[in-house]
């Protein structure tokens, strides 16, 4: 079956989000499995938006391992104390990293990146995963993609715990 995904062809990040995000539940009510809704959210995200990177990092092993992408190449493994996806793994909260030269410690799995945003998902009271997207723009990010990312996450986490 194919999915049908309706994008607006102008407006603000927030009248996107608001037309994605119905969407992005109407998909994840019609499927069951983990891959196939982290894929098909990366997939939304990246075509929606247009960011330079987005991904998920799984909880596998005792650190972050890749899994669904859009983008270039990807780091494979990030160990759970390093870059933004580590502190945000170890902080359990969405970090938003206006310019990621700045970042202490920021992995460079790409030298276009220029800004990140990375949300954690739950299951079980403990981070599961998260949500890496990264940017080519300087200060790409702000609290409306915050708190639209945020909803999307919460609405994969329940994935995580049939997984």
């Amino acid at each position: 079956m194919a999915e049908t995904l309706i994008l607006p062809t102008s407006g603000t990040r927030t009248e996107i989000y608001q037309t994605i995000i119905p969407q992005i539940k109407a998909i994840l009510s019609a499927e069951t499995d983990l891959i196939a809704n982290l894929a098909n959210v990366t997939a939304i995200i990246k075509e929606a938006l247009g960011f330079f990177w987005v991904g998920f990092y799984v909880v596998k092993d005792n650190q972050l391992v890749l899994a669904p992408f859009q983008g270039t190449l990807a780091c494979t493994r990030i160990p759970f104390h390093k870059g933004v996806c580590g502190a945000c793994y170890t902080q359990e909260k969405t970090i938003i990293v206006p310019d990621v030269e700045k970042f202490e410690g920021h992995i460079a799995c790409s030298s276009a990146s220029k800004s990140e945003i990375v949300v954690p998902l739950f299951a079980g009271g403990k981070v599961v995963a998260v949500f890496d997207i990264d940017s080519d723009k300087l200060e790409d990010f702000s609290e409306i993609d915050k708190i639209a990312l945020e909803q999307i996450t919460q609405m994969l986490e329940k994935f995580f715990i049939m997984a």
